[in-house]
This record gives structure tokens, C-alpha cells and sequence, in this order.
């Protein structure tokens, strides 16, 4: 993370005797990233976080993914994957993935079991509904269009409310973190950065649980291992440091335009190993008179672009089928664009109220069970007006 934070009781120095009430020593965890050499967080337990009672190896039921062949366009309803009483660990349904990243959704109406991914990060997109997600850290509140980053190996469990919650979830083989040319050589956000520390949400206070031997579900490269604990892991009474969860909602970006159309790196929000992560937002759209302003046909040669629509109505899909909800899979080596009469029809737009999350990958999508299970057949002969055969 960007920037600092100091949660709960800590003692004044580093690796120094920090005691309970009792008089016995809190234990100390530090986490932290590539080798200690990056961002890090110190986090003190009452209980010891290594002590584990058992480990079981479990079965890993995603299911195997698919090549996009024959190689064409294709889009998916997130509408029509069934979810019966889901939680958003277990439940996730897995739509596309390679080598470096997984992307699933979930609705989720029930608790999740406490879990953390040691193979990467986390990053969820919040399509509808709330739900508390807790974690060693503290707890989070998240809802419509927050975007929650949860960095790799840190213990968590989402609580869906009432209305249950709906993610998209992707899984990173490393790091996902703001793109570092929004970043000072220290860490602080730049003025021509979209967002910025202000716009960002952490934990604000400790989360201690009573418990013993606590399951917790562990994914890491070899599969998935179900520890069981001698106590909770939700016992941290303090932490500080800059490797923590943290949420930004959408509505908190800020376009940036220009007179003629702008290229896809102005909507980045995230970068992962091998993908980024771009948020289209409403927007005053290109200004000089005979601009054009959906995207001209382009040929991204070397990603496949993913785009999950989530609000509004995405103009230079119209007539496509694509509507909220829905998921456009553009891979490299198939050049894609605005569908017929949508680049004449926008010119003189002022605005466009449109809202998407694409996820831009430097390696082919794959194809998983979800995504066999929602996709629209129609799609890819939507600029021709026909299919095979006709």
C-alpha cells in the first residue's frame, strides 16, 4: 500500500517486549512482500499465529478451463450462473483464467469460512449488495462498486447482509497495487493520478475473536489445506505498516479526457503480474467538434480484454446484447471496435453515462465452467448480422 497506518496498541519500538495484561509477551507477526524487501505490516497476537492442531489437504473442485478455440469474441451473462446459498470463498464460480490470473463470481447470501489465498492477492469488484468482510487486520464494510484489495496471505472471512453480495473476484499469482506511475519514489500518490490516499479505506480498529481449534481454508500453489488452530487467528490487538487490506470505491475515480478520444492506459486502476485493471466511469466525453467518441476498431496485440458492464448502457456496445451484468471477451488476435452505427451515432455525445471494470491480460484467457454456463452464442457475428451459415 501507498501509505501508512497505525491500528490498535502497539508498543513505542519495533521488536521490542510488548506484554498483556498478564504479563506474557504478544507474539509478533510480521508479513511482508518480495523477500522482506518491499511493503511489510507488524501485527501482534495474543495467541501464537503458528500454532496449528492439524492439516488436511482438500480437493479443489474449480473444475479445468478451456483455450478460447476457435479463437473469437465472446460474451457472458453473470445473470444466468445459478447460485443456490453461496458463500464468496467456497462457492466462486470460475469464468476465465491462465497462468497468472483466475476470475470468478459469486453471489453470496451466507458466510464465508475463514480463508486466505498464499498464492497472491485478491482483488474484489462489488457489483450489488453489502456484506462485512473480516480479516486479521480489523474489518471492512464494502458495497456497490467498491473495489477491495486483500494482499496475499491475509486471513479473512465475508459476512454477506441482508441482501446478500455479488463479486467479481480476481485472483492475482503476485501483487495487485495502484499503477506505479501514479506513485512518487516514496509511495505517495501524484497529482495526475486519478485517485489518491483520500479516496482510500483500511481497517480503523482491531478485531479480536475468542476461539480454539479454528479452521482456516488455505490456498497456495500445490492446491487448497485446511489448518485447524489452537487459537483464533482473530486476535490481533495492534498493527502498523503499509501491507494491509483496503478498499476504493469506483465512484471515486477520475476520468481523465481529452478533445479526441483517449487510449485505455487513462482508465487504469490496478496493475497485477501480467494484467491491469481499468475502471470506465461517466464522463464529459472528447470535446473538439468532429471528434468521435466511442473507441475506434483497435487490435490490442498483445492482451485479451475482458469487460464486466455494471452500469448504465455502454455505448459502443448498443445493439449487441450486452447489457449490466454481462462480460465482453476481446482476445488478441481478433481486432474489435464500436458495432455498426454507434461511432456516427455518438458524435456531438457530451457525456456518457456508462460504468465498466475491464481486466486486461498479457497472456490468453481461458475458459471455465461459468463461463461455458453463461455465454451468448449471438455475440461474436453481432457487426456482420449473421452467423455461420447464413
Amino acid at each position: 500500500m501507498p501509505y501508512y497506518r497505525q491500528v490498535g496498541e502497539i508498543p513505542h519500538k519495533r521488536h521490542t517486549a510488548f506484554r498483556k495484561p498478564d504479563g506474557g509477551l504478544y507474539a509478533e507477526e510480521l508479513m511482508g512482500v518480495e523477500g522482506f524487501s518491499a511493503d511489510s505490516a507488524l501485527l501482534y497476537h495474543r495467541g501464537l499465529p503458528t500454532a496449528i492442531v492439524d492439516a488436511v489437504a482438500i480437493e479443489d473442485e474449480r473444475g479445468p478451463i478451456t483455450p478460447n478455440h476457435p479463437l473469437k469474441p465472446r460474451a457472458f451473462k453473470t445473470h444466468d450462473l445459478k447460485f443456490g446459498d453461496a458463500d464468496a470463498v467456497t462457492d466462486r464460480r470460475r469464468l476465465f483464467g491462465n497462468a497468472d490470473v483466475t476470475i470468478g463470481f459469486v453471489h453470496a447470501t451466507r458466510p464465508s469460512p475463514l480463508y486466505r489465498n498464499a498464492a497472491g492477492d485478491e482483488l474484489f469488484y462489488v457489483q450489488g449488495g453489502s456484506a462485512t468482510v473480516e480479516t486479521i487486520y480489523g474489518s471492512l464494510e464494502i458495497g456497490d462498486g467498491d473495489y477491495l484489495v486483500i494482499p496475499t496471505s491475509c486471513t479473512y472471512r465475508v459476512l454477506p447482509h441482508d441482501d446478500g453480495v455479488k463479486l467479481l473476484t480476481i485472483e492475482a499469482r503476485g501483487h495487485i497495487g495502484p499503477p506505479k506511475r501514479y506513485l512518487s519514489a516514496k509511495g505517495q500518490f501524484l497529482e495526475h493520478s486519478p485517485y489518491c490516499e483520500r479516496d482510500i479505506r483500511g481497517p480503523s480498529e482491531p478485531l479480536v475473536v475468542d476461539g480454539t481449534d479454528v479452521e482456516v481454508l488455505v490456498r497456495h500453489r500445490a492446491g487448497l489445506t485446511r489448518y485447524t488452530y489452537a487459537t483464533h487467528p482473530f486476535d490481533v490487538v495492534g498493527w502498523d505498516g503499509c501491507l494491509y487490506p483496503w478498499v476504493f470505491n469506483i465512484d471515486d475515480f477520475e476520468p481523465i479526457t481529452g478533445r479526441v478520444h483517449q487510449p485505455p492506459p487513462v482508465h487504469q486502476t490496478f496493475e497485477g503480474p501480467n494484467f491491469v485493471v481499468c475502471s470506465f466511469c461517466p464522463r464529459k466525453v472528447d470535446y473538439h467538434p468532429e471528434s468521435i467518441p466511442v473507441p475506434y476498431n483497435h487490435a490490442n496485440v498483445d492482451s485479451d480484454e475482458l469487460m464486466f458492464y455494471v452500469r448504465g448502457n455502454y455505448e459502443a456496445r448498443k445493439g449487441s446484447g450486452i447489457e449490466v451484468g454481462s462480460l465482453s471477451l476481446h482476445p488478441s488476435g481478433f481486432t474489435h471496435g464500436p458495432q455498426p452505427g454507434a461511432a456516427e451515432a455518438s458524435i456531438g455525445a457530451q457525456f456518457f453515462d456508462e460504468t465498466a471494470v475491464m481486466v486486461d491480460t498479457f497472456a490468453p484467457l481461458d475458459l471455465g465452467e461459468a463461463a461455458d454456463a453463461s455465454e451468448d452464442h449471438r455475440y461474436a457475428w453481432t457487426w456482420s448480422g449473421r452467423g455461420p451459415g447464413a
